[in-house]
């Protein structure tokens, strides 16, 4: 029963991930400046920083990257938005590592 169980959530979470990725994809095509472009144009605004994590999304029915950048010195995640259609900087925000993690718990929800 176990087995059967834990199939179905091995089953679930593929499909989810598979529908998100399609969702990405469909995303990637309307981006008119690349992952590449935009992480370029992210890193400076944060120097000597690595991207942590990156992504395409709809916010506010603007098409934009967001990417998290960890800088060395400090725990705090620099967060920065940038315009997938014309690649202009729409916001940077610092972000505490609490804040970070209150934000993950609250996407998880």
């Amino acid at each position: 029963m176990k087995i059967r169980n834990a199939s179905w959530v091995i089953l679930v979470a593929g499909l989810f991930i598979g529908c998100a990725s399609d969702q990405q994809a469909k995303l990637e095509t309307k981006a008119k400046i690349s992952k590449a472009e935009a992480e370029k144009i992210a890193l400076a605004q944060a120097p000597n920083g690595t991207i942590k994590e990156g992504e395409l999304e709809k916010e506010k029915g603007r098409l934009i990257w967001s990417f998290d950048i960890a800088t060395p010195g400090t725990k705090d995640i620099t967060e920065v938005a940038v315009d997938a259609l014309n690649g202009q900087v729409l916001g940077v925000a610092k972000e505490t590592a609490k804040e970070e993690e209150k934000e993950k718990q609250a996407e998880a929800k």
